[in-house]
C-alpha cells in the first residue's frame, strides 16, 4: 500500500517578514522527494512544520488524508534528521541501535570501519562518523516517512554514495523528503523534487526548471 504525507495552506511569518505563503508538497512511500532552495528560503522551517515542532500561523499536514496535529509524537509515522546531530554524545553506540530496534551488524556490513566501535560512545567517534551514524539511524528507522535536513554534510564522497544507495534500498519501506546544499546529489537520488522560492513551492518537472526558477545554473 502506498502512503502519502501532504502539506498545504502553510503560512509562516517572523515579525513582518513572511517566509512561507503558498506551499503544497506531497511525499509518497516508495519515493525520494527532493527539496531545493537558496539559503534563507525556509527549507528547514518547512520540514519542521511537517514534523510538527515548529508552529505556523496556518498549516495543514495530512497522512493519508487524515489531519496530523502533532506528527512528531508518532515515531512510527515520521522521523526528522536535523542539521545538527541529535543523538546524545554520551550514549554507547550499542544502546542507540537497541533503542531504535536496529541491527548493529547491518551497519558493519555496509560500513566496516565501525566493526571495532560496538562498545564505543558516540563522543568517541570522529565528527564525520557521528554524522554518518545520525543519518544511518533515521534512514534505517521503521517510520513511514523520514525528513532529512543536510544528510550529506560532513560526509566523505564515498560515504555520500553509500548513503544514496541505502536510501534507494530503504525507499521500498518508506518515503523520504530530503534537502541539502549539495543539490546535485539531491537531483541524482530523487524521484521528484520541489524548488522553494519566494515562499512558494514549485514542482520541478525537468532539470532545466532548476535554472528557470533561479536556483542554480546546470
Amino acid at each position: 500500500m502506498v502512503h502519502t504525507l501532504e502539506a498545504d495552506n502553510i503560512q509562516l511569518e517572523f515579525g513582518l517578514r513572511r517566509v512561507l505563503s503558498d506551499i503544497h508538497i506531497q511525499c509518497r512511500t516508495g519515493e525520494i522527494t527532493g527539496l531545493l532552495g537558496r539559503n534563507g528560503q525556509g527549507k528547514t522551517c518547512l520540514m519542521r512544520i511537517l514534523y510538527g515542532d515548529l508552529n505556523a500561523s496556518s498549516r495543514s499536514v495530512r497522512f493519508n488524508d487524515i489531519f496530523l496535529r502533532q506528527p512528531f509524537r508518532q515515531k512510527q509515522l515520521i522521523l526528522f534528521l536535523p542539521q545538527f546531530n541529535f543523538i546524545p554524545p554520551s550514549l554507547p553506540l550499542r544502546s542507540v541501535f537497541q533503542d531504535f530496534g536496529l541491527d548493529f551488524g547491518d551497519l558493519v556490513q555496509r560500513f566496516p570501519q565501525f566493526h571495532a566501535n560496538h562498545q564505543s560512545r558516540i563522543q568517541d567517534l570522529s565528527g564525520g562518523e557521528r554524522r554518518l551514524i545520525n543519518v544511518y539511524i533515521i534512514i534505517r528507522s521503521k517510520s513511514r516517512f523520514a525528513l532529512l535536513d543536510e544528510p550529506f554534510s560532513h560526509l566523505m564522497p564515498m560515504q555520500i554514495e553509500q548513503i544514496k544507495e541505502l536510501m534507494q534500498e530503504e525507499k521500498n519501506n518508506k518515503g523520504f523528503l530530503i534537502t541539502d546544499h549539495l543539490y546535485r546529489h539531491i537531483v541524482d537520488v530523487s524521484d521528484k523534487f520541489y524548488i522553494l522560492a519566494d515562499g512558494k513551492t514549485h514542482l520541478a518537472n525537468t532539470i532545466g526548471d532548476i535554472e528557470r526558477l533561479g536556483y542554480a545554473r546546470v
